[in-house]
This record gives C-alpha cells, structure tokens and sequence, in this order.
C-alpha cells in the first residue's frame, strides 16, 4: 500500500488491544448513529401529532406483559411536547442502566485481560502448534475466534487480531482475502448466534422480557453449523487457489504486516485464561439455574478484571486506569442504547407504538407463520445498514418485534432471533460498519473485492437463517 493510503488509514478507538485502530478513508465514514437516532427521534416526536394512537390490552404473566391479539382500541392524539424529547432521552438512559454499566464493565474486563497478553498469548500458541498443516490451521483459527465471536469477547476489537491472520496467509502462500476471512468470517460466524453475548442476546432477550441466555441449546446447534459452513467455504476458496495459482497476495497489498503479539504463552497467562472460563461458566450455571441477570454479570466482570489484573502482576492503580479506559472505548456502543430506548419511549408516551405495531401485523398477518419471522429477520438486516450498532438496533426493534410477534403467534425466542440473525448477516458486507471498514483497511483489500469474495459465504448464511427460524417456528422454541 502506498503511503498516501496509509495516510488515508485514520484510527477510531475501540479496540481492546490498541488505543486507536485503523479506518478506511472518511469517504466511507457512515453517519454517526447517535445523530441518525436523534433524527428518528424527533421524527417519532413528529409522528405524534400526526399518527392515529391507540392501545391494546395486555396480560402479565409471571411478570411479563403479552399484547393480546386484535385488541387495539383507538384514541385522541397524545402527541408530545418538544421538551419532552429531551426528557425521553434521559429516561431511556436511566432505564437502560443496567445494560449500559455491563457494557461499559465488559469494556473494563476485556481490556485489563488484553492488559495481561493472556488472550494474544493463547491464541497464537494454538494457531502456531498446527501450522504445518493450512487446512488445520483454518479449522482452529476459526474455531477459535468463532467462539470469542460468540461470547462477546472479540467483536469490534476483532480488527486487532486480523495480522494474525495475515500472517497465516503469508506464511501459507494464500491471498490476505482468506487471511482477513479466518480472523474476520470467523468472529461473525459465532456472533451470528451470540450464544452468550451479553451486549446482543443478553440485551434483546431482557428487552423482550425473556430469561437471560435462555434457549441456549438450539443456539448452539445454529451456531455449529454457522462455523462448519465458513470453514468449508474457507477451505474450498484455498483449493480453488492453489488450483487456478492466482498470486498470493494479488493488487493493492500493503506492507508486510505486524504480528498481534510476540510474547509467549506461560504459567500466568493461562492462570488468566482459566479465570476467565471459570467466571462465564459460573455465569452461565447461575444465568439457567437461579436466574441471573445483569446485575450478576457485571460483577463477574469485575471479578475477571480484578483476579487476572492480579494474577497478570499489573499494579492496582494501573490495573483501575486500565479497567476505565476499556470502559471508555465502549462508551459509544453503551450510550446508544439509552439513546434508542428514548424512540420507544417517545412512541409509547404518544400512544403511537401499538398503531405501528397493528400495521406491521397487518401486512405480516397473510403470511404464514415462518414467512412472518422471515419478514423481521429481513427488516432487521435492512434496519442494520441505517444502525450498525447491535445493541441500538436491538433497543429500537425488540420493543416492537416482540409484541408484534406476540400479535402473530410468534414465540418470543423466535422474534428475538430473527432480529439477531439480521443483525448478524449484514455484518459482513454492510459498507456502513466501521469494524469492516477498518478491517479492509488493515488488510489493504477494497471493498468490492472483498463483497465478491465473501459472496458465496453470505448465501449460504441467508439460507441457514431462513432455515433456523423456520425450524424455531415449527418447534415453537421457548421458553415462550
């Protein structure tokens, strides 16, 4: 890469291992999300005055309000006040304080790990102890970060490991597409599920009322077969080079890239690393056994930050400044989550949001059941390219989904997942997201080469979605 596009590669925070990371250009910078749900605000304010209101009933069961079908009862406009705009925003803060505090806190924790080596240390012992063979290589670099996808560890920070796969690639004699795609395509297969993601499932599942983490078991099956396809499409996309001989590294390649880490793997790290899996699986045995929420997730956050911060020999004042600034690279991605709560608020205060939900319903109810949960996962994933947050598009579309499934004999479970999977599948080729704009950049590979790379992947993670949701339809996956 020239040095004039490596000055054009400007750094944004967010990772977890450096203070800032690479970007494209500004020309593909995507509107500020904060700004584009400011707009949805006041036009939801807007909306008020203008949009018929209504209400329908509702039953509480065990806590949890239901909307009971083709019950809306229409009334006078209760349109809102200017003020009130700014009101709703600080409510929709303070009622989503316990999901911010445990973003900010996974911040906090991921940054005093990455504070220890333990993480970089770990993964490049497992990637180099099969490097003779590339196809292995391909399975355990993919599974593994797959798993760091699906957990929430590795997200956006994922643009911090992608030398590693470059590395791999060069070592390999394989073009950076595939380098980028075992680092990249990996993390996203596993997040496409989220299977104990607390910034994607954990937030839609409490949005919609359900139990934390719950329906965990037919998740694990979707997210399986999530890394079987993008391993075998890795695979095959190795053959086919080593088949057609293409070069290596092809046009626009950039410098020889750094390694992640260089630092060995020892007795401390992998103390660290059993703390880790030791806290999330307690979480996880709390979260399905004696309901456990966030509030018990943020302490177990603090327990890894403090107990690896300890065992990683890092000083008790560094280990505080590290914890905070890790919570002050998430603040972005925490915030937005008040921010999209206050449009709910707004369109609830106006009476409105059951209207739009009626409407919704009724251009969903022709279809059958699964085609209905097919539109959602299809409205989500357009919704994404405008939100390319997760977590704020999970705060605007769970309140609506869910009742509206609940109109559509939808199990809620179902409606979350159709909103997760849309989230997921833009993630790949959405030009407005940030995280793959700067892994782009970092791997110097354009855009649309990348698009007609990953292409044949995206297929068959539409038709595994479709798929997924149907059988969650059929099987009227639960709890409810």
């Amino acid at each position: 890469m020239s040095d004039q596009k490596l000055a054009a590669a400007k750094a944004e925070p967010g990772s977890i291992g450096d203070n800032r990371l690479p970007r494209a250009s500004t020309r593909t910078d995507p509107i500020n999300p904060y700004v584009l749900l400011f707009f949805m605000l006041i036009a939801a304010a807007v909306a008020t005055w203008v949009a018929p209101a209504g209400e329908f009933a509702r039953t509480v069961t065990n806590g949890v309000s239901f909307v009971v079908p083709h019950s809306l009862k229409w009334m006078p406009q209760q349109g809102v006040l200017p003020g009130f705009v700014f009101v709703a925003l600080a409510q929709g803060m303070i009622k989503s304080a316990p999901i911010i505090f445990l973003i900010l806190f996974t911040g906090g924790a991921l940054a005093v790990l990455d504070a220890t080596g333990a993480i970089r240390s770990t993964l490049n012992a497992i990637i180099r102890r099969d490097a003779s063979s590339e196809l292995t290589t391909i399975v355990i670099v993919c599974a593994v970060f797959s798993v760091l996808g699906t957990l929430g560890v590795v997200n956006n920070s994922v643009v911090a490991f992608v030398p590693i796969g470059l590395l791999i690639a060069e070592s390999m004699e394989l073009p950076r597409e595939i380098g980028a795609g075992m680092i990249y395509l990996g993390t996203y297969s596993g997040f496409n599920t989220a299977i104990l993601n607390p910034v994607t499932t954990g937030l839609s599942q409490r949005l919609a009322g359900l139990p934390m983490f719950s329906g965990m078991s037919f998740r694990i099956g979707v997210y399986v077969v999530f890394v079987i396809a993008t391993v075998l499409f890795l695979i095959a996309r190795t053959r086919a080079y080593r088949r057609s001989g293409e070069a290596k590294a092809g046009e626009g390649s950039m410098d020889e890239p750094r390694p992640a880490s260089s630092e060995r793997l020892s007795a401390r790290h992998l103390v660290v690393v059993g703390i880790l899996l030791v806290c999330l699986s307690v979480f996880v045995y709390g979260a399905s056994s004696r309901h456990w929420a966030e509030t018990e997730m943020i302490a177990t956050f603090l327990v890894i930050a403090i107990a690896s911060g300890i065992v990683g020999g890092i000083a008790p004042s560094k280990l505080a400044d590290t914890f905070l600034s890790g919570c002050a690279r998430l603040i972005h991605g925490a915030l937005i989550v008040g921010a999209a709560q206050a449009v709910s608020i707004v369109l609830s205060s106006g009476k409105i949001l059951d209207p739009i939900i009626n409407m919704l319903a009724g251009v969903l109810a022709p279809l059958s059941p699964t085609l209905a949960a097919v539109g959602m996962f299809l409205s989500a994933a357009l919704m994404h390219v405008g939100i390319s947050s997760g977590s704020g598009e999970s705060a605007v579309l769970i309140p609506i989904f869910a009742p509206l499934g609940d109109a559509l004999h939808l199990t809620r479970q179902v409606s979350v997942q159709a909103v997760l999977l849309g989230e997921g599948f833009v993630n790949c080729f959405n030009p407005t997201s940030g995280v793959l704009m700067a892994v782009l950049a970092t791997s110097g590979i354009p855009y649309t080469r990348w698009v007609r790379f990953v292409a044949p992947l995206l297929l068959v993670w539409f038709v595994i979605c479709v798929v997924a949701i149907a059988i969650g339809v059929a099987i009227h996956w639960g709890p409810f």
